[in-house]
């Protein structure tokens, strides 16, 4: 089964210095029907105003994930990282069972765009953790490059969760296949241009969801960059 979600059925804040599209129900935005898929639990494509950002504020018991895609997001954090995340980095913040942090957008003339993602963990009340690693281009031009696992495998950041993540970039002639186990589900975020998967169209910002399927085939892709996650059922 393949289900299409288009990108204006999502929630939507705009909060001034924060435009928000939230893929599943968060915050002001409810919808039953939306409250994450498998152990996915957000998707916010966010975008930050410049000299904006989000106060210190806590988690736990969760797997954030941000990846930049313009702009440049500032990190601080109680484990005392203090990191800058540019565009082709990858950031895992581990909740565990407690962590306090705060993200902001220091550049006085452009908006940081950056996608916020959360994964339920596999372990609760483990030690907070932090990783950032960067993706170059070339990684995932024409394929699609494993940028997240629970073991950290072929250089992705780790998780404490049953989930990985894959991103790609496709133009033109390039495809992809990512064999799946039909006993888990899969979800695809297109974050701009036009991708074909599995011979279905989507434009920026629309998803597929994937369940009881064998693969993921990508293809007919117009300056596309796309974000494919394997996920526990």
């Amino acid at each position: 089964m393949l289900q299409i979600r288009r990108s204006q059925e999502r929630g939507y804040a705009d909060h001034g210095w924060l435009r928000s599209y939230h893929s599943f129900s968060f915050a002001g935005y409810f919808d039953p029907a939306h409250m994450g898929f498998g152990n996915l639990r957000v998707i916010n494509e966010d975008r930050v105003a410049a000299g904006a950002g989000f106060g210190t504020h806590g988690h736990r018991d969760m797997e954030i994930i941000s990846y930049v895609l313009s702009g440049e997001l500032a990190h601080k954090d109680s484990m005392g990282n203090v990191e800058s995340i540019p565009p082709g980095d990858v950031q895992r913040m581990s909740a565990g069972r407690g962590v306090m942090h705060s993200e902001f957008n220091h550049k006085p003339d452009q908006t940081t765009h950056f996608l916020q993602i959360w994964i339920e963990p596999k372990v609760k009340g483990v030690a907070p953790g932090y990783e950032q690693k960067s993706f170059a281009e070339d990684e995932k031009r024409g394929r699609l490059r494993l940028v997240a696992s629970p073991d950290g495998s072929d250089g992705s950041v780790s998780v404490n969760a049953d989930a990985r993540l894959y991103a790609g970039l496709f133009d033109g002639a390039e495809e992809a296949t990512l064999a799946l186990d039909p006993n888990r589900k899969a979800y695809v975020h297109l974050v701009r241009g036009e991708l074909e998967v599995n011979g279905q169209k989507l434009s920026g910002g629309d998803a597929a969801k994937l369940e009881g399927e064998l693969q993921v085939r990508l293809s007919a892709g117009k300056d596309a960059e796309v974000l494919v996650f394997d996920l526990q059922s």
